[in-house]
């Protein structure tokens, strides 16, 4: 179901939000930004739970701006569970289920078929406060889908989780997400979750969408040097253009670039970068080393800026040692200005 937000508008103070965004049929968009940039504000709005100052919210080619949290045929799960503690685990997911004056056999047959789907069945009769926050999670993603919403929004659902945790859970959202084939608005602040996760991005800055696209596509090739460096791990080099090199702001010869001369920030990935001992390229000191398991990043400074190395090998590198550093061209990217 195509869910279509067009000129949403909501003003806190001098905060100023106006969004426009589509998330189509059976798309899992995720919305990232920093804090305070109005992500969730932007969720509770198309789900009902904060009114709009102007604009539309279309679902199915319904208005629903005006209608009801209940009303909407949305799913809503938060970062807090939010469960009914008095309930057991299979009457919070039928709750939604009653409301709609479903009846008890299909009622039942649907809550079996879900805590099935989240891995809950032999949880039915427990209480939400014998669960862990992971379990806890679960049943609220099953109560959330029961009711057969034409949207699913999920507002940082796995911020409380632990590390270990939320990679499990993450990978079960996708997966109940291409079974079921749910249109799925998701934020998150969290960038490997949006990266993993997503059909597509939006990415959030001040109350507005700075640049929509997939994963690759905000990652290899940002509109806005904003994007390049909140969207993973990141390289700038502020310096000029002069005859087809980036030179750095102590003028040694950086890479070779397309673009008209003048100043500009140069934007590269610490797997664009390559270390030598000895050879061409620009200076390089390591300053720390962090071992990531099968992996290394490589911190040091070179072109008078500090530079992280992506070393996919058991590195050799050390705090204090002296090489010298080549970015891929075809890594490289321009800003003017």
């Amino acid at each position: 179901m195509t869910l279509t937000v067009n000129e949403l508008l909501c003003t806190h103070g001098n905060f100023h939000l106006r969004v426009n965004l589509t998330v189509s049929p059976g798309e899992f968009l995720s919305v990232i930004g920093p804090s305070g940039c109005g992500k969730s504000t932007l969720l509770r709005m198309v789900a009902g739970l904060e009114e709009a100052q102007g604009g539309s919210i279309m679902l199915k080619g319904r208005e629903i701006s005006h209608e009801p949290p209940e009303r909407r045929g949305i799913g809503l799960v938060f970062q807090d569970y939010a469960l009914f503690p008095h309930l057991r685990v299979a009457d919070n997911v039928a709750y939604g289920l009653k409301l709609q004056k479903v009846g008890r056999r299909e009622r039942e047959i649907r809550v079996r078929e879900l805590l099935s789907l989240v891995r809950m069945t032999d949880r039915a009769d427990a209480f939400p406060s014998t669960l862990s926050g992971g379990e806890q999670q679960r049943v609220a993603l099953a109560r959330a889908i029961a009711p057969n919403p034409s949207v699913l929004l999920l507002d940082e659902p796995l911020s409380a989780l632990d590390a270990r945790l939320r990679l499990d859970l993450r990978r079960q959202i996708r997966e109940i997400h291409d079974r079921l084939s749910l249109t799925t608005l998701y934020v998150t602040h969290d960038q490997e979750e949006a990266l993993t996760l997503s059909d597509r991005i939006a990415l959030m800055r001040e109350g507005a969408i700075l640049q929509t696209g997939s994963p690759r596509d905000l990652y290899e090739r940002p509109d806005h040097l904003f994007t390049g460096t909140f969207l993973g791990l990141s390289n700038t080099f502020s310096g000029r253009v002069e005859k087809g090199w980036f030179l750095s702001m102590h003028g040694e010869a950086v890479v070779k670039i397309r673009g008209e001369d003048g100043p500009g920030t140069l934007l590269f990935r610490p797997h664009h970068v390559r270390l030598h001992e000895k050879g061409e390229g620009l200076p390089f000191q390591v300053t720390r080393v962090e071992y990531c398991g099968g992996w290394s990043l490589v911190h040091g400074v070179a072109g008078g800026h500090e530079v992280v190395v992506f070393d996919s090998r058991q590195t050799s590198w050390m705090k204090g040692q002296h090489g010298r550093m080549e970015i891929e061209a075809a890594g490289a990217i321009l800003f003017p200005g």
